[in-house]
């Protein structure tokens, strides 16, 4: 019988925690005993990693460190193999991951339905790996690599942290055969139970940008210092077209979309009128600065034609706009030290809440369901329907509050980190679980009744 699990939003907040504590404990005491016994075997238990589903956006490139840092946390008797979906991994994203995690092995490499691999490298990953484990994203990307691998190995895989239903459905019959499915939003797990879906394990699990800890606080110093931007003084805001304009991405060869151009021209000052009347009274009534920043780099020239040249003389001279790349590490730590964030994106907020930092979301029909999270987590007050009139007014109002009302709303940012961290832990344990070698089937049927209680 499928084992569900859905945070209902009647369910007691207390309840929760208290259960997923008594999870993580659990969890901490698995780690130390199943990391000697594997370590009598001298043999690492070997995760194969399906991630980096794109390069041109830090939220995208957020998503590989976040899963190995929880990996590192909870499954530390494992050895991590990163697959990147994308044909494209620059020197940079690959210092950075380096960096944090250098024993990190990367290969590349594409795996056909007939279960051949295009590189050496890869078909000796698949041949030594005991779980494949899909990464969050905006859906269940690379379907068809867990169908093969699972056809061809005999082995299982996972998905941890997903939407569904945004680029169609064709992983449907996928997911109702991988040990666990986890969505990153309730409304996502809902709509697959509707589809059908009906996996060992299905649950809501956060996306796994919560967890991120990357840092490059060199350059994150020198860029606020050149701006004179001091801690706690700058509120960061994120702009987005209605339809990412994935044309410009060099490395995708996409041909332009006359449709989605037109709509996102349509809509760019529906979009992004509430965010300048939102800066604007910031400045004017504060001593706050603004820093205008992106998350993808085709946002890049949006900051300055849709913000900062539409905003009055007096307001702009109190705002910066980044006019460069950055990476997810120097992000983090800049958006660490900010009073707080404004964005049309998500994993921006994501980020900042992984820190215990203020962040509000507008969202609109275009985009996944991963903004609805904020729902799951207890930020409703912080999340904006830009399709919905009503709820827009309300934007200037929740934004003055959190820039005036600090303490408030870093207590507010802190709940939704502690209740985060919490389910995270929770649903590693599964990740755990699923991914042993096939000889610890007792445990595995252990864990997954914990979570069939839960």
């Amino acid at each position: 019988m499928a084992q569900t699990l859905l945070l209902k939003r009647h369910t007691s907040r207390r309840k929760f925690l208290n259960h997923a504590a008594v999870i993580s404990g659990s969890l901490l005491f698995s780690t130390v005993v199943n990391a000697l016994e594997f370590n009598g075997t001298k043999k690492l238990w070997h995760i194969l990693l399906r991630s980096g589903w794109q390069t041109e956006n830090i939220g995208d490139i957020a998503h590989t460190p976040s899963i190995l840092a929880l990996i590192e946390k909870y499954i530390p008797h494992t050895k991590v193999t990163f697959w990147p979906w994308y044909s494209y991994l620059p020197d940079n994203e690959v210092a950075m991951l380096k960096k944090r995690f250098p024993k990190l092995e990367i290969v590349q490499g594409s795996l056909d339905a007939q279960g051949k691999s295009s590189t050496p490298e890869l078909e000796t990953a698949i041949a030594s790996a005991d779980f494949l484990l899909h990464n969050s994203g905006p859906a269940t990307i690379a379907w068809a690599d867990m169908m093969n691998f699972k056809k061809f190995t005999g082995k299982s895989f996972g998905v941890y942290g997903v939407s569904y239903g945004l680029y169609g459905t064709p992983e449907t019959a996928t997911l109702s055969d991988a040990a666990f499915v986890y969505f990153r939003a309730a409304v996502s797990l809902q709509k697959a139970k509707d589809a059908g879906v009906h996996a060992a394990v299905m649950g809501f699990s956060p996306d796994v940008v919560f967890a991120i800890d990357v840092a490059d606080d060199n350059s994150a110093t020198q860029f606020l210092n050149e701006n004179n931007l001091q801690d706690g003084k700058f509120v960061c805001v994120i702009p987005k077209h209605r339809n990412t304009p994935t044309w410009l991405h060099t490395h995708k060869n996409r041909p332009f979309d006359a449709v989605k151009n037109e709509r996102n021209e349509a809509m760019k000052e529906h979009d992004h009128q509430p965010m300048r009347e939102a800066i604007t009274e910031v400045v004017r009534t504060t001593d706050l600065k603004i820093l205008i920043c992106h998350e993808d780099e085709t946002q890049i020239a949006i900051g300055k034609e849709w913000l900062l040249d539409k905003l009055p003389e007096d307001v702009q001279s109190k705002c910066i706009w980044l006019n460069r790349s950055w990476l997810t590490d120097e992000a983090v730590c800049i958006y660490k030290r900010s009073a707080g964030l404004l964005s049309n994106e998500m994993h921006s907020p994501v980020m900042c809440i992984a820190h215990g930092i203020p962040a509000i979301v507008c969202r609109w029909q275009e985009q996944s369901s991963k903004g609805i999270m904020w729902k799951d987590i207890g930020l409703s007050g912080w999340l904006f329907d830009f399709d919905n009139e009503a709820e827009i007014k309300g934007l200037v109002p929740a934004v003055m509050k959190m820039v005036n009302e600090p303490k408030a709303a870093k207590a507010k940012a802190a709940a939704a980190k502690k209740l985060v961290k919490l389910r995270l832990a929770a649903t590693m344990t599964q990740v755990e679980s699923s991914s042993r070698p096939v000889k610890s089937n007792a445990s595995n049927k252990s864990m997954s009744k914990a979570h069939n209680d839960f």
